[in-house]
Formats: structure tokens, sequence, C-alpha cells
């Protein structure tokens, strides 16, 4: 989907401009003092796209808004989704478009994208020294699937070990996969970014359909330790 080039009107005095969020819930901010933003109405429609694309052929995964964050960008848009297997969580993610007509340090474009992912996995499986190899392959396999033309990719994969203490003393340790990322999309593949940031949350959940060349970490069932999807 490629970015329009017609412009959109600002409110002027530099009152906020409220577009419609991607689903309905939360708002995205455009300050009306920054001049033009032309193409951030069309990119935010292609965000959406996205994720309406995915929610049609996948009921393993639910999207709700987040509230845009103000000060990373001029414009902003984020979405969280929740990956399910067997009906019990298996997990999240959230993802933020930004957009700065002026671009900002390390950034090949106007847009850059701003993913988390988490799931639990096996306390072996934390432990393996190539968790975070095949944890990053997820992201750039699915990018070079979706959004081939994505650019200066960064990020980390984290191993989060959770143990109780006091009145949780009793709760058996868990061990969870993180991965943080950012990377600036071509601009008409915002829609594919989305694809790709879903991939990744499907493979981290450890679902059966993965990107081409990719493997699932997580393939345990959750059973007490996932939560019941409503």
């Amino acid at each position: 989907m490629r970015l329009a080039d017609t412009p959109a009107p600002l409110r002027a005095g530099g009152q906020v401009n409220a577009v419609p969020a991607v689903h309905g819930g939360s708002s995205v901010t455009v300050p009306g003092d920054r001049g033009h933003l032309p193409v951030f109405p069309a990119a935010l429609a292609a965000f959406k796209a996205g994720a309406d694309a995915v929610a049609e052929v996948r009921d393993d995964l639910t999207f709700e808004d987040l509230p845009a964050p103000k000060r990373l960008a001029p414009c902003a848009v984020a979405i969280a989704a929740t990956a399910y297997r067997d009906g019990e969580e298996a997990g999240t993610g959230r993802l933020v478009l930004l957009h700065d007509p002026a671009g900002q340090e390390g950034w090949t474009g106007t847009f850059r994208l701003v993913a988390h992912v988490h799931a639990d996995v096996e306390e072996e499986m934390a432990a393996d020294p190539l968790l975070g190899e095949v944890g990053w392959s997820w992201l750039t396999d699915a990018l070079d699937l979706h959004a081939p033309g994505y650019s200066a990719p960064s990020g980390t994969v984290t191993r989060v070990i959770t143990e109780g203490y006091g009145s949780k003393s009793d709760e058996p340790p868990a061990t969870a996969f993180e991965l943080r990322a950012s990377w600036c999309p071509a601009d008409d593949e915002i829609d594919g970014s989305v694809a790709a940031w879903c991939d990744l949350l499907v493979a981290a959940a450890g679902q059966p359909t993965q990107p081409p060349g990719t493997l699932a970490l997580n393939s345990r069932p959750h059973g007490q330790a996932g939560r019941r999807r409503r």
C-alpha cells in the first residue's frame, strides 16, 4: 500500500488534531503547529489494513488499541496483540508506528516501527545460547517475507527469570523470552511490517504456522501458567 501524496489539513493554533484510531478505541495525535503531515493518514490506513488482514485469517490473535506515545515523534499510533494456543494466552506484543517529517538520528526515512514481544518459555530454552539468534531470526525472516524494503534494524533479545519471595515464595520460577526491536519500513510496506510483527509474535508463542525457515521455540502447552482466552 503506497502512501498518499494528498496533503491533510491540520488544525490551526497548535491544537491537537485527533485522527481515528486503528480499531476505534484510542486516538492518534498530530500536533497542529508543525506544518502539514500529508503522508501520515495514509500510513495510518496501511497500519490498520495490516492488522485487519491478519485478523481475517487468524483466530488465535486478538488486537486492541493502545494510547499513542506523545514524546517519541510528532505523530504516532500503537496497537497491542495477544496470541493464543489451545484457547490459552501464549504471548503478547505491542507495535508503535512513529512519524517525524524531519526524520531522527538513526532513521533512514520519516517512519520508524518499534516492536515488543513477550512469551513464556521453558527453563532449558531460556538457557539455550542460541535463544537470541533464533529469536532475532524470527523478526528478520518475517520482515524479509512481508516487508523486504526495511532498513536500520536494531533490537535486543532478553531472557527473563521471575522468582517469588515473601507471600509469593510458593510460586514456581518462571522464564520468558522478550524481544524489543525497531526498524524503518519502506513507505509502501507499513502493512507488511504489521504482518511481520504478527509472525514474530506467533513464532514466540509456539504456534505451528511460522515464516519459512524458522522454528518454534516454545512448543509446550502452558497448562496452569497460561490464561484462558476471554
